[in-house]
C-alpha cells in the first residue's frame, strides 16, 4: 500500500433531496460531517454518485460551500467538475475552486467517446485552469471509453495531475499505472470489491459508495493493510463482499441512497432518468444489511 496525502477513504456523497427534489443542503452537510466522524479522510461532492448530471452550476456551488463547511479543515472537500464539454469542464473546476473546493474529482468524458488524444487534451485543459489538485475518474462501464494506462501516465507528468479513481474493473490497469508512474501520484479505487487486491499492489484506498454505510470498516480495513496485518483486512474484505456487489444491484447510486434511508438517513429520491429500485432489488437490499446488522429485521420492527 502506498500511502498519500489526500487520505485514503474518500467517500462519493451522495445529494440528498428533499420531497420535490430539490436539494437537501443541510442534510448533506450532516452527511458528510458524520461520515468524517465515522473515519472518512475525503468527501466527493457533485461526483456522479451525487447524480451531478442532473444538478446545476448553483446546486454543485453551494453543495461545496455547505459541506466545506460542515467538515473539519483536515477533511479534503473534492469536486466533481468534468462532464462531456470541455469548456463546461472547466468553468466548473473553476467555479469549484471559488466555492472552496480542495481537489477536483475529473471523470472522463461519457458518450462523446473521445480518442485517447482526446482524453489527453480534455484533461489537461482542465489541469491548466486550476491550481487545486486533480483526481482522474477511469469509469469506462459509465461512460463508454477506457482511458488507458499510458494516457494516465502521460496525464501524470502535470504538476497538479495526482492520482486516479480507477474503476475499469481491471487489476492490470492499476497494476500498469503503478509500475509506471512518479513516487507521487495515487491509484484509488472505484470499486469497493477491488480496494483490498488494489491495496495489494500499491494503491492508496478507495473512494467509496459503501462508506456510506460501513464507513468504520473500510476505515479498519485500509489501516490493517498499511500495517501489514492482511489476514485481518482481509476477513473485513470478504464479510462486506455482499454489501459490495448489492450496492451496486442496479444503477449507482440507487441502491446506496436505498440503504441510506433503511438505515435511518432519509436521503429522498432521484431525480429522472434514475427511479427508485424494483420491489425484488429493493428487498435484497434490505436483506445483506439486515444480514450484516446493518438495520434490524423487518419481522421484528413490525
Amino acid at each position: 500500500m502506498k500511502q498519500s496525502p489526500y487520505g485514503s477513504v474518500i467517500v462519493a456523497l451522495v445529494t440528498p433531496f428533499n420531497e420535490d427534489l430539490s436539494v437537501n443542503y443541510e442534510l448533506a452537510a450532516s452527511l458528510a460531517a458524520h461520515l468524517v466522524s465515522q473515519g472518512v479522510d475525503g468527501i466527493v461532492v457533485s461526483g456522479t454518485t451525487g447524480e451531478s448530471p442532473t444538478l446545476t452550476s448553483g446546486e454543485k456551488q453551494r453543495l461545496v460551500e455547505e459541506v466545506r463547511r460542515s467538515v473539519g479543515p483536515e477533511t479534503m472537500v473534492w469536486a466533481g467538475t468534468s462532464g462531456y464539454d470541455t469548456k463546461e469542464s472547466v468553468a466548473l473546476t473553476r467555479l469549484a475552486e471559488k466555492s472552496g473546493a480542495d481537489g477536483i474529482l475529473a471523470v472522463t468524458p461519457y458518450y462523446n467517446k473521445p480518442s485517447q488524444e482526446g482524453l489527453y487534451r480534455h484533461f489537461t485543459a482542465l489541469a491548466e485552469s486550476t491550481d487545486l489538485p486533480i483526481m482522474l475518474y477511469n469509469v469506462p462501464g459509465r461512460t463508454g471509453v477506457n482511458m488507458l494506462p499510458d494516457t494516465i501516465l502521460r496525464l501524470s507528468e502535470h504538476e497538479n495531475v495526482v492520482a486516479v479513481k480507477e474503476a475499469s474493473g481491471v487489476l492490470d490497469q492499476a497494476s500498469h499505472i503503478l509500475a509506471g508512474c512518479r513516487d507521487d501520484f495515487y491509484v484509488f479505487s472505484g470499486d469497493d470489491s477491488l480496494t483490498l487486491p488494489i491495496l495489494s499492489v500499491g494503491g492508496s484506498g478507495v473512494v467509496s459508495v459503501a462508506a456510506h454505510i460501513v464507513a468504520r470498516d473500510l476505515r479498519n480495513m485500509v489501516d490493517l493493510c498499511r500495517q501489514g496485518r492482511l489476514a485481518e483486512a482481509k476477513d473485513i474484505h470478504l464479510r462486506l463482499f455482499r454489501l459490495f456487489r448489492v450496492l451496486f444491484i442496479t444503477t449507482n447510486p440507487v441502491p446506496v441512497k436505498t440503504a441510506l434511508g433503511l438505515s435511518g438517513w432519509r436521503v429522498g429520491g432521484f431525480r429522472l432518468p434514475l427511479c427508485p429500485p424494483s420491489a425484488k432489488e429493493r428487498k435484497e437490499i434490505e436483506r445483506v444489511l439486515v444480514d450484516l446488522g446493518l438495520v434490524g429485521d423487518p419481522e421484528v420492527r413490525s
